[in-house]
């Protein structure tokens, strides 16, 4: 099993970066992984910490249409180039906790995807330099309003509502371009959604290497990769469960947001 590199907060507050053990104890570093975190004397028990959102990223920055599929099911051409957009840090929470639908809308889907984690400072690189500063992947559910994406002239509210993006439940370094992703929802046997990462239209060197063209990337930040065919409505009290052969599986309840 790869090794798994997670965020946690203590029972007294404290949040620290590990490791975690096949024990579910986790081995605490004293910073960062992608900042050169070594391993700390100090080992976490099981029932001693609450799981974070791997990372605490300065941005999201996402990216539709990059599976053709979808972009078919959304009734529009694959796009000649990237498609970017933000989600803000406040849309990130961590497997197991509540995506709260919004009151301003009648339509939220979720979107499975693949989260790339930045290692280093990003500006102005190709994609063979993107590939260095890709520190590692985890999962992500790019959750939307689509009615209010729909409605709007730009995406900002229809994604960026607080808990519209899961991410998690840790981070592993390296991953295969055939690994597949699928969405459950409920109880249901069958996925929503079932496709191979290397299906994208923009690989990930490819996207790193686009979005520093545009803006740069920090240690830690986020990068959303799109989602594949199938995305669809949740309902509030739905479980959600994004799955990725060689990580894990992300899995987010909906409530009513108060």
């Amino acid at each position: 099993m790869a090794q798994r590199y997670v965020r946690v907060k203590t029972s007294t507050g404290h949040i620290h970066y590990g490791i975690l053990q096949l024990n579910r104890a986790v081995q605490v570093l004293d910073a960062p992984p992608w900042l050169h975190g070594q391993i700390a004397s100090r080992e976490l028990e099981p029932d001693s910490y609450q799981l974070l959102a791997p990372c605490a990223p300065s941005k999201v920055v996402a990216v539709g249409k990059n599976y053709a599929d979808h972009a078919a099911e959304m009734g529009t051409p694959v796009p000649e180039e990237p498609l970017l957009f933000l989600k803000p840090p406040t849309t990130v929470i961590a497997a197991g906790a509540e995506i709260l639908y919004p009151r301003q809308s009648q339509r939220v889907d979720y979107e499975g995807e693949l989260a790339i984690v930045i290692g280093d400072r990003v500006f102005d690189c190709t994609p063979e330099e993107a590939r260095r500063k890709i520190w590692g992947y985890t999962i992500a559910n790019d959750v939307t309003a689509r009615d209010l994406q729909k409605r709007d002239s730009q995406w900002t509210r229809g994604k960026g509502f607080d808990t519209f993006c899961p991410l998690g439940p840790w981070i592993v370094r390296e991953i295969s371009p055939a690994a597949r992703l699928q969405t459950f929802v409920n109880d249901n046997s069958q996925p929503f959604q079932s496709a191979q990462i290397d299906q994208m239209v923009f690989a990930p060197d490819f996207l790193v290497s686009y979005i520093s063209q545009v803006m740069t990337l920090l240690p830690g930040d986020v990068v959303l990769t799109g989602t594949p065919e199938g995305v669809g409505p949740l309902q509030v009290g739905d479980r959600v469960r994004v799955e990725i052969e060689g990580i894990g599986k992300l899995e987010n309840t909906v409530a009513m947001r108060q």
